[in-house]
C-alpha cells in the first residue's frame, strides 16, 4: 500500500525523491511511498525488458525499468514509476524523468490493480506520445492491451494462453509464454 507524505510542489517532490531511499509516486501535490514488488512481478517485468531491448538496438528508442520516473505535465505533473517504459523521442533527454513514452507496461498486483486500471490509465491516456498501454496480470496468464487508433480513440484487447502481444509502437510481437517464462502460476 501507499503511505501518504506531506504536500509538496513538483520541484520539491523531485528534490526529495532524488535523495530518498524509498520511491514515491506524485499525484496532486501528494507523494505516495511505493511498496516492494513480488518475485513474479519482477520476473514478468524483467522478461518484458529482455524481449524488448534487442528489438530497440540501433534505434532511437530506449527501454526503461521501474526505476525511471514518468511525469505527465497535463495531469498536474503526476509522476509514476511504470514497470516498463519505452521512449523513442530523443528530445526526451532528462536523465531522471521521461515525458514522451510510446509504450507503458504495468504489472498488476492486488494492491495496485485498481490504480493501474483507473488513475494511471486516465492519466497515461493524456500523453500525446503514448501509443500503447499494457496491463499484465501476475496471478494468471492474462494481458490487456490499450492501443490508440488513428482517430485518437483507445481500443482494448484482452489476451490469454497461446496469444502473442503485438506491440505496434515498436514493431514487436512477444509470445505470452515468453512474458510468463519462469513465473509460478
Amino acid at each position: 500500500m501507499f503511505a501518504r507524505q506531506p504536500d509538496l510542489t513538483y520541484a520539491e517532490y523531485l528534490a526529495y525523491e532524488h535523495q530518498s531511499k524509498t520511491k514515491h509516486e506524485f499525484v496532486n501535490g501528494e507523494a505516495f511511498a511505493m511498496a516492494g514488488a513480488s518475485e513474479d512481478h519482477n520476473v514478468i517485468a524483467s522478461n518484458l525488458v529482455a524481449c524488448i531491448r534487442p528489438r530497440l538496438r540501433g534505434s532511437s528508442c530506449r527501454v526503461f525499468s521501474s526505476d525511471m520516473k514518468l511525469t505527465i505535465a497535463s495531469a498536474n505533473n503526476a509522476t509514476y514509476y511504470p514497470d516498463v517504459m519505452v521512449v523513442c523521442d530523443r528530445t526526451d533527454s532528462d536523465a531522471y524523468v521521461k515525458q514522451k513514452p510510446c509504450l507503458l507496461v504495468e504489472v498488476l498486483s492486488l494492491s495496485t490493480a485498481l490504480l493501474d486500471r483507473r488513475e494511471k490509465l486516465f492519466n497515461y491516456q493524456k500523453l500525446e506520445s503514448l501509443q500503447e498501454y499494457v496491463l499484465v496480470s501476475q496471478s494468471e496468464i492474462k494481458v490487456e492491451l490499450y492501443r490508440k487508433d488513428q482517430d485518437g480513440s483507445w481500443l482494448v484487447q484482452s489476451l490469454g494462453v497461446g496469444d502473442s502481444l503485438d506491440l505496434r509502437s515498436i514493431d514487436l510481437a512477444i509470445a505470452l509464454s515468453d512474458i510468463y517464462e519462469d513465473v509460478r502460476l
